[in-house]
């Protein structure tokens, strides 16, 4: 099930062994170029083409109406409503707790607030194809609502089988506040909110997950508009097993990680050959039963590793080198370890902390760094929709107690009229006293 590299002896000198994901070659770049050309200059023909093209599905516009989205919440199980209502108040207090009221500073009479604006119109990703994503809404509206974004856009590709958005992406999108919906995904969907069109307005922010050339586009279209996070591609797990483990749950949470789709990532790190031996077994038994077991094991194929290393602080060295979307320490002492994580996503401790539980409704978004971007980056949050803004007043003391030193570092740089409007200033006060 998993390609075994045995770094026993490597002690934590591994990264330069470990196998690293290619984001993509050229080819990828190139069609993500051209498709977000294309719909900069034609718009909306440009949507509706690739959306026939690519997603099999013919629409006369991309706009989903509002009222589909009522209908839609409506109509779905009363279980899976309250599962969605659990997770947006779950979501939504998580993400509260990371606002701030205004900041005021004052120091030499100089006086700072620091206070937080939303960004006025944010654009979600969520992906659609191989599977619905009802989850990933939540995951990504709920924050920018809770950051206070007057104007919530979803895109999201249409169903080859409905011939439209899945109606529980739909309720979803109802239930946690979108504004706007509309049925369109890959590239296309990030150049439509990025440049706009006719139909769908340009939005300030971009944020969700994607296929690689969803990731790819945002990367193209950064600087033009905010992309959100990090580099949110396929999916990835790393989970760390040692014989306290159950060999059952780390098998099942390295697969539903390569349940998503090819690209993805998904790692057994172990000190222990027989938790190797035992998680490959039982990752067999298990894939025997799995509807998705072709995807599974195709994906498993590329990115499926067993590493096996010396101890815990060698397991710790691999993690932090792949740096991975998800982390499960399925193992002695989790917390501790935990806590000596340089590089991951999201951390899930002992053997009851899948990262499903993450995934749907935990609190912390599932949009999630991958590609190694956890080395710099962390999970969506509020902060990716709100700017930080201040305010600088500055009084006669101020200004006579830090002008002299504006005066001399502007001197400094060589910039002279950057020294004159403060030395300016201060020779007028000198003058009224």
């Amino acid at each position: 099930m998993l390609q075994r590299l045995d770094l026993r002896g490597s002690g934590t000198e591994v990264a330069s062994q470990l196998p690293r994901p290619v984001i993509a070659g050229s080819e990828p770049h190139a069609i993500v170029e051209k498709i977000l050309a294309d719909v900069k200059q034609d718009g909306d023909r440009v949507l509706l083409e690739l959306t026939a093209k690519f997603d099999g599905v013919s629409l006369e516009s991309v706009r989903v109406p509002s009222d589909e989205l009522a209908r839609a919440a409506e109509a779905i199980p009363s279980e899976l409503r309250t599962a969605m209502e659990v997770a947006i108040e779950r979501i939504g207090n998580f993400h509260r707790a990371q606002l701030h009221d205004p900041v005021v500073t004052s120091q030499d009479g100089v006086r700072i607030e620091a206070y937080q604006r939303p960004v006025q119109r944010a654009g979600l990703y969520v992906p659609g194809g191989r599977a619905e994503y009802p989850s990933t809404v939540l995951m990504t509206a709920v924050p920018a609502k809770v950051a206070g974004v007057d104007n919530v856009v979803l895109c999201v590709p249409p169903s080859r089988e409905l011939g439209a958005v899945s109606p529980t992406v739909l309720a979803a999108a109802y239930l946690s506040g979108v504004d706007e919906v509309y049925s369109v995904g890959g590239a296309q969907a990030i150049g439509a909110m990025a440049y706009g069109t006719d139909t769908i307005d340009a939005v300030d922010v971009i944020a969700g997950p994607g296929n690689i050339y969803v990731a790819i586009a945002k990367q193209q279209v950064a600087g033009d508009v905010g992309i959100a996070a990090a580099f949110a591609g396929p999916s990835e797990v790393v989970v760390v097993a040692d014989s306290s483990a159950t060999p059952e749950y780390a098998a099942i949470d390295v697969i539903l990680q390569a349940e998503h789709g090819p690209d993805g990532l998904a790692w057994l790190v172990t000190w222990d050959e027989s938790v190797a031996d035992a998680v490959c077994a039982t990752g067999e038994t298990l894939l025997a039963n799995s509807p998705r077991a072709e995807d599974v094991r195709a994906t498993l194929a590329e990115g499926g590793y067993v590493a096996l290393v010396d101890n815990p602080d060698a397991a710790l060295a691999v993690v932090d080198a792949i740096a991975p979307e998800h982390l499960e320490l399925q193992c002695e002492n989790a917390d501790q370890l935990a806590r000596r994580v340089n590089n991951a996503g999201a951390i899930f401790c002992g053997d009851l902390a899948p990262a499903s539980i993450g995934d749907y409704l935990a609190g912390p978004s599932h949009v999630l760094p991958t590609y190694g971007s956890a080395r710099f980056s962390s999970a969506l949050t509020v902060s990716d929709f709100v700017k930080d803004h201040h305010i600088v007043t500055v009084e006669e003391q101020g200004l006579k107690t830090l002008g002299p030193h504006v005066v001399t570092l502007a001197a400094c740089e060589g910039l002279d009229a950057h020294a004159a409007s403060v030395q300016l200033r201060l020779d007028r006060l000198e003058e009224k006293s």
